[in-house]
């Protein structure tokens, strides 16, 4: 194992709402992701999701509120809540998900990721 540089690893893709895998620990993946726009209302019936903002400002829409996260804040959707992340503005994020995790959750979507390159 090396020393990971988030920073570096977001210089090497520009490609918005697919993440990017730079570790793995514990049956957890750690993945970067640039934001840009609104994504699709979904939901992961069995692993919570955690979001943590490296640079920006993003929503989470819930179905009874939106959570705003600003540079160095993260949030934790539970299980089984549907959620839909919106960018206003390029948005840089560290998710935190289990590797069993399913990236639009229980929706096929055109930005669907299958599998998350690790980079």
């Amino acid at each position: 194992m090396s020393v990971i540089n988030l920073q570096d690893k977001l210089t090497l893709f520009s490609d918005h709402w697919s993440p990017k895998k730079v570790g793995e620990l514990n049956g957890q993946q750690i993945l970067l992701a640039k934001l840009k726009g609104e994504f699709v209302f979904h939901k992961h019936d069995y692993e919570d999701e955690l979001f943590m903002v490296l640079k920006g400002s993003l929503d989470i829409e819930l179905r009874n509120k939106t959570v705003t996260l600003k540079e160095g804040e993260f949030y934790i959707v539970p299980k089984g809540v549907e959620h839909k992340p919106i960018a206003k503005e390029e948005v840089h994020i560290v998710l935190f998900e289990p590797l069993s995790i399913k990236h639009t959750g229980d929706v096929i979507a055109d930005i669907t990721v299958e599998t998350y390159p690790a980079i």
